[in-house]
């Protein structure tokens, strides 16, 4: 039958998944009388509309509501003896046994993994699309990613440094005559968030304000930090000084983590965590405090911090490297518990020597030991949920705190990191006070792992049929091409359109919209493989009822984009040799 069809009219249709043909169809088995093969010796079918077949082709004939429908079957009869797979593809085939493995020759969407769907903390948790609070996390990565500034709001903030632009500031600036220094380098610092020219790829720049490197033997200590690479550790990738902000300054360049917070500012923001330690009446308690009314952090959360940071030690110290930086000001928290420290070698290069010239890497045993006690220092002000408690006068009731709220594994990992002791310790020594727990921390980073996975699931579809509707939507409704303002309502580009009111302008039999994510994406999904199922197209008046199969609209829908795309590319090359002319000529 032909596919081509005259103007449409500008109706809208009343097409209801109720009266259409093709649902019905589905529902039920074609009488085998209304299917006709014509051979040499068969009557020819009364059908004005239709074409003489060719071989093979069966012309089915079908009543639907009173009216008769003709359309041809283009699919071959399976030969005797053989097994047809008209709507599969064969897969896997054993000789013993004849197992068979068939799958639909459309895309489609398998259910959530059972191991997955019976760890959801929601029941109602969509199906079709990522959940709520991960798609809201990642936009808020993003729009910190693209974050700008105005340029005349902040003339202080150059435009570019060295290969980095588009300078973003992740931290109040210190004003400009400013003369208290930060309290952990003995500099004033500041911090952006800046694209690099070379990669296009955003990074963290830290700034060292009116520093003067004079020794450049300490770039053997950045080199090696730049080779550690820890899902713990915020990654240095390069170091250089520059005038740009109007005096010298020595800026570390970092990888930029979007939404990232320090652990001061998420667990140590509170004032009132510090008053309630101090004022606590050690001694007088009737056996161990519930966390929740004490305020205090579930023990499983400061056994997850301790796994990551110890971790990070472990490579750190692994290189021949000190971390130097252990301190809630200097450690990042991104999502709920993934830690990494920031700010790695900004001291070797500040506190470099030159009496280190002969051995940088000299002093390195003893600021090892150092970071044990400064990692005690952050797992005990975890512990008492306030910084009050690593103060050298409240150590002995940060302890008893300790002891009457958490475990004794707990207490004496954090006794043996704050206690001197006659011989050198090893972040691996207090691997056996972990114990099982890094197994915990491993199923649960497994268990999230699955979820996130499941998420991506739910969206890799997404982009395929994305494209597939931008194309459809640059076909539909076109008001002119090569000077044919009826070229989106004739030929091919007729049945796309009443392809366009099948899927999204259907009514109920009330007259209602009748709006259904399912038939939407089931549709689109059967046109972009091209299956041989039927589908009847109504116009607009009612008037006329196509029935083509979805391999026809895929032949339409390609041949006509590929029109288009022909068009535009030929217009491109005109353009170009049009302007190569107009070079020569000048020339």
């Amino acid at each position: 039958m032909s596919l081509s069809a005259g103007s449409s009219p500008l109706h809208s249709p009343k097409i209801t998944p109720h009266t259409s043909p093709a649902p019905r169809r589905r529902s039920h088995t074609p009488n085998p009388a209304n299917y006709l093969v014509p051979s040499s010796a068969s009557t020819p079918v009364n059908n004005p509309v239709s074409q003489t077949p060719s071989s093979g082709q069966v012309i089915q004939k079908e009543t639907v509501g009173g009216t008769t429908y003709f359309y041809t079957d283009t699919t071959p009869a399976p030969l005797t003896g053989m097994r047809s797979f008209k709507s599969y593809h064969r897969t896997a085939c054993r000789t013993e046994g004849q197992i068979i493995e068939v799958f639909p020759n459309y895309h489609i969407y398998p259910p959530t993994a059972p191991h997955v769907a019976y760890m959801q903390p929601k029941a109602n948790a969509p199906s079709f699309f990522m959940a709520d609070e991960l798609r809201q996390e990642l936009i808020n990565r993003h729009l910190i990613t693209m974050a700008q500034i105005d340029q005349a709001d902040m003339p202080a903030v150059p435009t570019e440094v060295d290969s980095y632009h588009s300078l973003f500031p992740l931290e109040p600036l210190p004003p400009p005559n400013r003369i208290q220094k930060s309290s952990n380098f003995g500099y004033i610092t500041s911090c952006y968030k800046a694209v690099n020219s070379k990669d296009d790829l955003p990074y963290c720049l830290r700034r060292i304000h009116g520093f003067r490197l004079v020794n450049t033997k300490c770039m053997v200590l950045v080199d090696m930090w730049k080779k550690i690479q820890h899902s713990n550790i915020v990654t240095l990738r390069e170091v250089f000084t520059t005038k740009a902000f109007a005096e010298p300054s020595l800026v570390f360049a970092y990888d930029f983590h979007a939404g990232g917070e320090t652990m001061m500012s998420r667990h140590f923001n509170d004032p009132n965590a510090d008053a309630y330690f101090t004022k606590r009446k050690w001694g007088q308690h009737d056996g161990p405090l519930p966390r929740q009314h004490a305020g205090l952090l579930p023990e499983s959360l400061i056994w997850a911090y301790i796994v990551q940071l110890s971790s990070a030690l472990r490579t750190i110290h692994t290189a021949g490297l000190a971390c130097r930086v252990m301190d809630p000001t200097k450690i990042l928290i991104t999502g709920k518990t993934r830690l990494r420290v920031n700010c790695v070698g900004v001291f070797d290069v500040l506190t470099f020597d030159n009496s280190q010239n002969n051995n940088p890497l000299a002093l390195m045993a003893q600021y090892q030991q150092a970071d044990l006690i400064s990692l005690g220092k952050v797992v005990l002000a975890l512990a008492c949920n306030s910084l009050a408690g690593i103060q050298r006068e409240n150590l002995q009731k940060a302890m008893e705190l300790v002891t009457i709220n958490y475990s004794s594994d707990l207490k004496n990992l954090i006794l043996y990191l704050l206690t001197d002791q006659n011989r050198m310790r090893s972040v691996n020594d207090i691997m056996p006070m972990i114990g099982a727990r890094f197994y915990t921390q491993l199923d649960a980073a497994q268990m999230r792992n699955d979820v996130i996975e499941e998420d991506l699931a739910k969206e890799v579809q997404n982009g395929r049929l994305f494209r597939l509707l931008a194309k459809l939507g640059t076909i539909n409704e076109r008001p002119e091409f090569q000077k044919d303002p009826t070229w989106s309502e004739t030929g091919d580009r007729y049945l796309l359109k009443l392809f366009r009111d099948h899927l999204f302008h259907q009514v109920t039999e009330a007259g209602a919209p009748w709006i259904d994510l399912s038939h939407i994406i089931s549709c689109l999904n059967k046109l972009d493989a091209g299956v041989p199922e039927k589908i009847s197209l109504i116009s607009r008046d009612e008037k006329s009822v196509l029935v083509v199969t979805y391999s026809d609209l895929k032949r339409c829908f390609e041949n006509t984009f590929q029109e288009l795309i022909a068009a535009a590319n030929a217009l491109l090359w005109y353009f170009t040799l049009d302007t190569d002319t107009e070079t020569l000529f000048r020339r």
